[in-house]
């Protein structure tokens, strides 16, 4: 079997299309309107913004972006496609981006989910990734939890 691959690409392709779609339309399955903080696909073509690809043999299976901000990082729109769990996407962009963050000066990864995403706070938990209080346009949020993860200096090397 192939092994998955994972590179930075422009978010703006129809595979690439129809995995936000399907990130949205599970995130508002979930939410009310007020309570999804979806970066839009021009946002995601910002110059602050990495947006990662995994693509297993070259089909587009899992999206995540990583917006700089200060020597921060927050990660958005994660979603792998339901017929690729189980498979590692997740845990490669959650790797892959950790890494290129760490040697980007990046020292720190916050980011936010839902309450109801039971799944995805368990995978940030597993990567090392703590609860901390609601940040920014976050605070006040019923639904959201936030999570933390400091990026080790070994990283770097």
């Amino acid at each position: 079997m192939p092994p998955l691959t994972i590179a930075i690409e422009p978010p703006r392709q129809a595979e690439i299309e129809r995995l936000l779609d399907g990130s949205t339309a599970y995130a508002e399955s979930l939410y009310p309107p007020e309570s999804n903080f979806l970066l839009d696909i021009a946002t995601l073509e910002a110059p602050a913004v990495s947006f990662y690809v995994v693509r297993d043999e070259g089909r587009a299976v899992g999206i995540a972006a990583l917006v700089k901000d200060a020597g921060e990082g927050e990660l958005k729109r994660m979603f792998v496609d339901p017929a690729s769990r189980g498979l590692g996407v997740a845990s490669l962009l959650l790797e892959t981006i950790e890494s290129d963050a760490a040697i980007r000066g990046i020292r720190r990864i916050v980011l936010e989910t839902g309450d109801l995403h039971d799944a995805a706070q368990a995978l940030y938990r597993r990567h090392g990734y703590v609860e901390i209080p609601q940040f920014g346009q976050y605070v006040g949020e019923a639904h959201s939890v936030c999570f933390a993860k400091s990026l080790a200096a070994s990283a770097l090397a």
